[in-house]
């Protein structure tokens, strides 16, 4: 598909959304051809736990799965003090009822647990004890590593932005097999023999 084609990608924003934990996988996805729009409750002016002022460009209440290509929860201290982004998990439910994928990291996942959609899917998140606290179904689905892809959900704790961006790459098909890999090397374990693998294929 050229990128002209592509849908947007969706990246939910929130007071105190952990601005780390999604920056390579919305700037290669840039990069490979998808724009990135911003999707809050409302058109308000949110801030990351670093102090940046972030414009959603649309609000949750108009988002529709058809119009995107993927929605993406990062983490947030909102996601355990309150529950003010319940509706953001709620409109994970929506996509992946539509079959449009859902990448969630770290207090993302226990969003959608609170939802239910990780009791019956493969998952990870920080710790599985961090999602057993919500009380979930799922407990016996939680795979122990870096990141997780089940269907059409991608899954990852808050020590994993590298890995949760491969498993993103792969479901979309913006990198595959030696290239994803060589860019997973590259980027997770400073492998500069990846260098090479990824000019040879033009990135």
């Amino acid at each position: 598909m050229s990128s002209s084609n592509r849908k947007p990608v969706h990246l939910a924003v929130y007071d105190t959304l952990a601005d780390w934990e999604t920056g390579h996988t919305t700037a290669y996805l840039a990069r490979g051809g998808y724009e990135i729009r911003t999707v809050g409750a409302s058109l308000a002016p949110v801030r990351s736990v670093g102090g940046l002022r972030i414009q959603p460009d649309v609000t949750l209440d108009d988002l529709r799965p058809e119009d995107s290509s993927l929605l993406i929860l990062p983490g947030a201290d909102l996601w355990d003090t309150s529950d003010d982004l319940a509706p953001f998990a709620r409109k994970a439910r929506e996509f992946l009822d539509a079959d449009v994928p859902v990448a969630a990291i770290c207090g993302g996942t226990a969003g959608l647990a609170r939802e239910g959609l990780l009791d019956d899917r493969a998952h990870t998140s920080a710790v599985s004890f961090y999602l057993a606290a919500t009380g979930y179904k799922g407990g016996e689905r939680y795979v122990d590593t870096d990141a997780v892809t089940d269907g059409r959900l991608v899954t990852a704790g808050p020590t994993e932005p590298v890995a949760f961006a491969r498993e993103v790459f792969g479901l979309l098909g913006v990198y595959e097999g030696e290239v994803l890999d060589a860019w997973y090397r590259l980027f997770h374990d400073s492998d500069t023999e990846a260098y090479a693998v990824l000019e040879a294929a033009g990135q």
